[in-house]
C-alpha cells in the first residue's frame, strides 16, 4: 500500500554538534522536499533550539536534555515522546545514546532509520564517509528528494543593521576564526600562525575580522597582539549575522569548529586547519569552495602553506 506522507509524522534525532547540525543542512531540506505535507519534528539539545526553531524544514522542535540513565523522570518523559504514534524514526545523530533511546524507548512497530542493531531500516556503513553525505542517505531511505539547502533563512539581507557589526560587503574581506573547544587544544592551529596570515592578507588590501565566543577569548587576544589591526567581533555576532559575514568574505580560515562548517555552507571560501583529532574523509567541510590542511600536529601546517591554499581556493576572489 503506497504511503500517505500528508498523514505521516516524521522525527529527526539530531543534538548536534554545530558544525554537524550545519552538515545537515541538505538531509533536512531533502528530507522536507520529499515530504512535503508531513509532519516534521526534531529532537535537539537545548543549546541548538534557537538555531533549529529558525529552520524552515521542520514543524516542531523537541528538547532532548540528554539525562543520565539514572534520572528516571527525564528518562520517563523522552520514552513517552518515542512512543507517540510516529510514521518514521529518522536517527542523524546515530550515537549510542540514540542506540539506547530505540533498544528501551520506541515502539516495536514504529520504522527506525538508523544504525541501531535491529532497527527497521539500517544505514549502510559510512566508514570514510562525508558526515553530510551520511545523513543525506537518512534522508532519502525516509522519501526525502535530494535538495542543496539555501541560507537564506538564516543570513538575509539586512538593512539598518548595528554599525558596531555593518560590513561593507563591497571591500574585499576575510574572516579569521581561531578559536574551538577548549577541551581540545590539539584542534587548535597557533593563534600567531592567525595572525601572521591576517598580517599579509592586510598588506594585500584586504580587511580583516576575527570572530569567536567568550571562550575564544585567549586565542583572539593572542591573534590581536601580533596583528592589532584586525577587527575583533569576539561576542559581538550572533549565527544569523555570523552567517552575513561569512556569505560575503573573501576569505574564511580557521579550525574544525562549527562556524567554520557555517562559512562553507554560505559559500566562501574556507579553509579549514585540521590536526589529528579530525578525520577529513568524514569531517571535511562542504561548500561550493571549501578545502582543508591537516597535519600532526596541527602547528607543522606552515603559514606560507595555509596562504598558498587559501588564495587559491577555487571561488576566491584574488587580491
Amino acid at each position: 500500500m503506497p504511503r500517505d506522507k500528508a498523514r505521516e509524522k516524521i522525527l529527526v534525532i539530531k543534538h548536534g554538534a554545530l558544525g554537524d547540525i550545519v552538515q545537515g543542512f541538505d538531509a533536512f531540506a531533502s528530507l522536507r522536499s520529499g515530504n512535503p505535507q508531513a509532519h516534521i519534528t526534531l529532537m535537539t539539545s537545548l543549546g541548538f533550539v534557537s538555531l533549529a526553531s529558525m529552520m524552515p524544514w521542520f514543524d516542531d522542535i523537541i528538547v532532548d536534555p540528554r539525562a543520565t540513565p539514572f534520572n528516571f523522570f527525564a528518562n520517563l518523559r523522552i520514552r513517552r515522546l518515542f512512543r507517540e504514534n510516529w510514521s518514521i524514526i529518522v536517527d542523524m545523530q546515530c550515537s549510542g545514546r540514540t542506540r539506547r533511546y530505540f533498544s528501551y524507548f520506541r515502539l516495536s512497530t514504529t520504522r527506525w532509520i538508523g544504525n541501531a542493531p535491529g532497527c527497521s531500516d539500517p544505514l549502510p556503513n559510512f566508514s570514510g564517509v562525508n558526515n553530510r553525505q551520511r545523513m543525506m542517505k537518512a534522508a532519502e531511505m525516509a522519501g526525502g528528494i535530494d535538495q542543496t539547502a539555501d541560507m537564506l533563512w538564516l543570513a538575509p539581507d539586512k538593512e539598518g543593521a548595528d554599525n558596531e557589526r555593518q560590513v561593507n560587503s563591497t571591500h574585499r574581506y576575510a574572516v579569521l576564526v581561531p578559536g574551538c573547544s577548549l577541551a581540545k587544544p590539539q584542534k587548535r592551529w597557533p593563534a600567531k600562525y592567525f595572525a601572521a596570515v591576517g598580517n599579509d592578507l592586510l598588506m594585500r588590501g584586504i580587511k580583516v575580522y576575527v570572530v569567536g565566543t567568550a571562550a575564544d577569548r585567549r586565542a583572539i587576544d593572542c591573534v590581536l597582539t601580533d596583528a592589532p589591526n584586525i577587527i575583533d567581533l569576539c561576542g559581538k555576532t550572533d549565527l544569523s549575522e555570523l552567517a552575513r559575514l561569512f556569505r560575503d568574505a573573501s576569505y574564511v580560515i580557521g579550525n574544525d569548529t562549527g562556524p567554520v562548517f557555517l562559512a562553507a555552507k554560505t559559500g566562501a571560501p574556507t579553509l579549514m586547519m585540521m590536526g589529528p583529532e579530525t578525520d577529513p574523509t568524514m569531517s571535511a567541510p562542504i561548500g561550493k569552495a571549501a578545502s582543508w590542511l591537516r597535519a600532526v600536529p596541527i602547528s607543522d601546517i606552515s603559514v606560507a602553506a595555509a596562504l598558498t591554499s587559501l588564495l587559491n581556493l577555487n571561488g576566491g576572489k584574488e587580491p
